[in-house]
């Protein structure tokens, strides 16, 4: 039997499981909006609810959160335990693109997206479950970024988003789980909160003022300038094929990398982004995240390939970092173009090896040294002192060649105005102009 007829055996298999069956299996957080989706589900849609929790490294008690969903109703509940292939497949993939959604967000939230995606997929396969759901609501990206990397993996399974298709507001969604025995957090936070090991992204309260600074009680990743260290630190973080691989000499695993980098970033003060964001669904949103790690990363990583890469290789590599960033934010994960660019993003990083030292001090962040066995940088070329090989001469060849056509398109701007005042017809002139008599206007 060969492989392809194997293949449509299994999802002609799995096609006839899920007409049988009357599962659903929700992306679980522990919060009130899935929470709450338990049983609304149950009751409204007469499924029965088998709850999914992934593990991005949000650093919350996970055993808690899959006792509270069976709990609520759930009859089974799965935790997946995917920081590894996160990192490797997703935030890797990220470093390299240098990714920042206009400018400014490096996808922590986005990223994690179509992977929770995919272990939904991956738990409805294996429980012959007709659908998925999420908490999402109908305003923001994330909706997206679940429904589309769904139904691109498995188009037979259906979605359904509760809060979003009834509309259900915080004190509604409040009231129906104090009426049915929902336990709901007890916290008083004002913020809504997401986080994972990339970022950590903060909503709500009056964060939804964009004229309004952030308090302090917002961050928990970041201390405020004024509390960091007075003498400022300096990190080295080297970089094999555009991934970082160690952090001041030491070789480590890729979360304990990110995570030492988080820590030392956000204990500076540097990290945070706070910026008015253009959401997929058409919504101008006041965003604030947390994310040290990620923001040093990508710049150390951006400055080691301005010392390895051609100006042409950097030039065109914007623009796909770009497209990247906006595919990927858009929840277009799956697009055939988006791994097409990683293919363009992956031949660019050969050469990016190195290490940049970078300087952390009261809220800033910059890289102040950078080497590679694969530099581009010639001292001898760069230098004004008398051991420079650079001929000044052959500057003047190089000026005429390259002004010529600024020069040729001057020439002929100024010959055409010099014709239209040729071409100006004379305006007679009365020496004697007649004077308007007295009482005359």
């Amino acid at each position: 039997m060969t492989e392809s007829y194997k293949s449509i055996l299994q999802k002609l298999s799995h096609a006839i499981d899920a007409q049988l069956s009357d599962k659903v299996v929700l992306a679980y957080s522990g919060g009130l909006d899935t929470s709450v989706s338990i049983k609304w589900i149950k009751e409204r849609y007469g499924l029965e609810v088998v709850t999914c929790t992934v593990d991005v490294g949000q650093k919350e008690d996970l055993a808690a959160i899959g006792e509270k969903a069976k709990r609520i109703g759930a009859v089974n509940h799965y935790t997946i335990d995917a920081k590894d292939e996160f990192v490797r497949d997703y935030v890797f993939k990220s470093i390299k693109a240098n990714s920042l959604y206009e400018g400014a967000y490096p996808l922590s939230t986005a990223l994690a997206r179509p992977l929770l995606a995919e272990k939904l997929v991956q738990v409805a396969e294996k429980e012959g479950a007709v659908a998925v759901a999420h908490g999402c609501t109908g305003k923001g990206n994330d909706q997206v970024r679940f429904d589309v990397t769904v139904k691109a993996m498995n188009p037979s399974l259906r979605v359904i988003a509760p809060v979003r298709e009834w509309n259900l507001s915080r004190d509604a969604e409040i009231k129906y789980a104090q009426e049915h025995g929902i336990p709901i957090s007890t916290k008083k936070s004002i913020f809504s909160t997401d986080q994972n090991l990339w970022g950590r992204s903060i909503e709500s309260g009056p964060l939804e003022d964009p004229y309004t600074e952030p308090p302090e009680e917002a961050f928990e990743w970041c201390v405020t300038p004024r509390n960091a260290p007075d003498k400022a630190e300096y990190v080295e973080i080297e970089f094999e094929k555009g991934i970082p691989v160690a952090v001041d000499g030491k070789k480590t695993d890729p979360i304990n990398l990110i995570n030492f980098v988080n820590s030392k970033a956000g204990l500076n003060g540097f990290g945070i982004v706070d910026h008015v964001e253009d959401r997929l669904v058409g919504i101008k949103s006041r965003e604030v995240y947390e994310c040290p790690a990620a923001l040093t990363l990508i710049a150390a990583h951006k400055d080691l390939e301005k010392l390895v890469l051609t100006r042409h290789e950097l030039s065109f590599k914007s623009k796909v970092e770009e497209e990247w960033s906006w595919l990927v934010y858009s929840g277009l994960w799956l697009e055939p173009l988006r791994l097409a660019l990683d293919q363009f993003i992956e031949a660019t990083q050969s050469r990016v090896n190195g290490t940049v030292r970078v300087k952390l001090y009261k809220g800033t962040m910059r890289p102040v040294g950078r080497k590679s066995e694969n530099s581009l940088y010639r001292h001898k070329l760069s230098t004004y002192d008398a051991t420079s090989t650079f001929d000044q001469n052959a500057a003047v060849g190089f000026i005429e060649l390259w002004g010529l056509p600024s020069r040729v398109a001057s020439e002929q701007l100024l010959n055409s105005l010099s014709q239209a005042k040729k071409d100006r017809p004379a305006v007679a002139v009365s020496k004697n102009p007649s004077r308007p008599k007295k009482g005359e206007h």
